[in-house]
């Protein structure tokens, strides 16, 4: 939808930020909904989620929302957000035909919070969430990057808290999507040790229902001395480490109209073009459909470092993908 954000997360973003797209290149209203059109009725989609940059930078998000859910009345469309703005907005969305949230929130202190984001936002993150928690964009999730050194060690305490809500905590491994392409894998915390930190505070089960394509591996959390009660689950995204490329059923298409088969994918598929010069229903299908077909079979991260298995990090930075 937009590459813009407001926040400079370090795993993300410089601390200058990036060169944006100019209007103009973005995808305008018309579009988003005419290839969620194509995508649901000729590729199979059956889900939506908007993303960026950061969604709510877009002055027309709730024209987006209202837009598609008049033409898709039963389709799920989710977004995928930092929270900044939320309060304002959440009512509006909701209203508008939004089904729910992934909000990013990787620590509840707030020193740490500016660290990683370089913005001192966090009462407001936390008043969107609260906000889209009271509009009933639920099942909230939130999303939370570890980072060795800054944050690991909170993670406990963001899922007792997300716990007490009725929120579903996702952790995802840090990844080599950087603006500075600072990644290190010696510097990652890995799935293996984000369980390892839960456990100390919490007992996991995983969850004995399919995952059925989803990115996260969900467990069932209890206290050690009460294992049958549940009080709620945590997922762990663990793209580098323990990848799920076989079974991913994901596309993404970039704010000015490009098809990226992969998260980490160098080659890129233009829609826009086609789009913005005339281009019938079905010609947009199959260059989709043939950019698709054409994914690799996995992203060669998941043995040894970066590099392994002939990877190089994409040139495009996290916030310009659609993650």
């Amino acid at each position: 939808m937009i590459d813009k954000c407001n926040l400079r997360c370090t795993y993300c973003m410089p601390a200058d930020g990036l060169a944006w797209l100019p209007r103009s290149r973005l995808l305008a209203l018309p579009e988003i909904l005419r290839l969620v059109r194509i995508g649901v009725r000729d590729l199979g989609v059956r889900e939506l989620r908007l993303t960026g940059g950061e969604p709510l930078v877009r002055a027309d998000l709730v024209d987006i929302v209202a837009g598609l859910r008049a033409e898709h009345p039963r389709l799920p469309i989710s977004l995928t957000t930092n929270g900044v703005g939320l309060e304002a907005k959440a009512r509006a969305l909701a209203e508008a035909g939004l089904t729910r949230l992934n909000v990013s929130l990787d620590t509840l202190h707030a020193g740490t919070f500016e660290k990683l984001t370089r913005r001192d936002h966090l009462d407001r993150v936390l008043a969107g969430i609260e906000a889209a928690d009271a509009a009933g964009l639920r099942p909230l999730k939130v999303n939370a990057v570890l980072m060795r050194g800054i944050n690991e060690d909170h993670a406990p305490e963001l899922l007792a808290w997300a716990l007490q809500r009725g929120y579903e905590l996702r952790f995802i491994e840090q990844m080599p999507l950087d603006a500075d392409h600072g990644w290190r894998r010696e510097d990652m915390v890995t799935a293996a040790e984000t369980r390892a930190l839960l456990e100390r505070t919490h007992r996991l089960a995983p969850d004995p229902r399919a995952r059925g394509g989803a990115p996260a591996e969900r467990f069932l959390v209890s206290l050690p001395g009460a294992p049958d009660r549940v009080l709620g689950a945590v997922g762990i995204i663990a793209s580098v480490t323990e990848p799920f490329c076989a079974d991913c059923r994901r596309t993404r298409i970039t704010a000015e109209g490009r098809v990226m088969s992969c998260l980490f994918s160098r080659e890129e598929t233009d829609l826009s073009a086609l789009l913005r010069s005339g281009g019938s229903d079905a010609e947009i299908a199959d260059r989709w459909r043939a950019a698709m077909w054409a994914k690799p079979r996995a992203h060669g991260m998941d043995h040894a470092g970066l590099g392994a298995d002939g990877f190089v990090q994409p040139d495009r930075p996290m916030s310009a993908i659609g993650g």
